[in-house]
């Protein structure tokens, strides 16, 4: 095998290394970094995929490691996240048992349902032009603004999101990547404004919204992409 052909997976490790990254991050009370960490993964996620078509390096095993790289990095991580979200809420009702607060432990739903969504994934071939349910990135990209947009807005310590919003999120999320919902990719086969005229909307609110709002516009530029979605991927294959 040649040297091209471990490039891919290389990315892919990076994945993984930066979700194990952002769990040691919330481990250290540091939610923030945590979430940076998550972006981070992201970037890596999009960076193997498109590496492997440039060399055309595609390989089972590659296909079975970003899986698993995803499992960790957009499953746990934000699993984790979530949890401190929780933990930290001010309205996170007492309930302990072996010495843990076993409430903000739901949030692991998220890694729970991420894994399903993942392993569905990877024996559903009819998933090339968009998604069926949530992917369980935009879920991490989704999880992880929230430490970054209240953090900008000085929130992230004083339990603002309260634990009944922060369960929500986790059962909505759920769901969501485990639905037979379609959600738009953004792979393109040309930039061509006709037949990406959904994607381009998405991409250039996106990118006015963050450029004007910072970091407090992630979260709605994720729940923008699902609303365009839900109204407007069927219509795209």
């Amino acid at each position: 095998m040649s040297l091209k052909q471990h490039i891919p997976n290389a990315l892919t490790c990076g994945n993984l290394v930066s979700g194990c990254m952002s769990i040691l991050f919330v481990a250290c009370g540091m939610p923030v970094k945590a979430a940076v960490m998550i972006f981070v993964a992201g970037l890596f996620d999009f960076l193997d995929g498109f590496a492997a078509r440039l060399l055309k390096a595609h390989s089972p095993i590659g296909a079975d490691l970003d899986s698993l790289a995803d499992v960790v990095s957009s499953g746990v991580a934000p699993g984790f996240i979530m949890y401190w979200l929780m933990a930290h809420a001010a309205d996170l009702p007492d309930f302990r048992w072996l010495g843990i607060s076993v409430l903000p432990c739901l949030a692991f739903l998220l890694p729970v349902f991420s894994a399903i969504r993942l392993a569905k994934f990877n024996i559903d071939d009819t998933q090339k032009t968009s998604f069926r349910g949530l992917p369980a990135p935009g879920m991490a990209i989704f999880i992880a603004s929230l430490p970054l947009a209240l953090g900008q807005v000085g929130h992230l310590t004083d339990g603002a999101l309260g634990y009944w919003a922060c369960l929500g999120i986790t059962m909505v999320f759920s769901f969501m990547m485990v639905s037979r919902l379609r959600f738009f990719s953004f792979k393109m086969k040309s930039a061509k404004w006709k037949g990406n005229e959904v994607r381009w909307i998405f991409l250039i609110v996106a990118v006015a919204a963050v450029a004007v709002f910072r970091l407090v516009a992630l979260p709605f530029v994720m729940v923008f992409y699902m609303l365009l979605s839900i109204f407007f991927a069927g219509k795209m294959e």
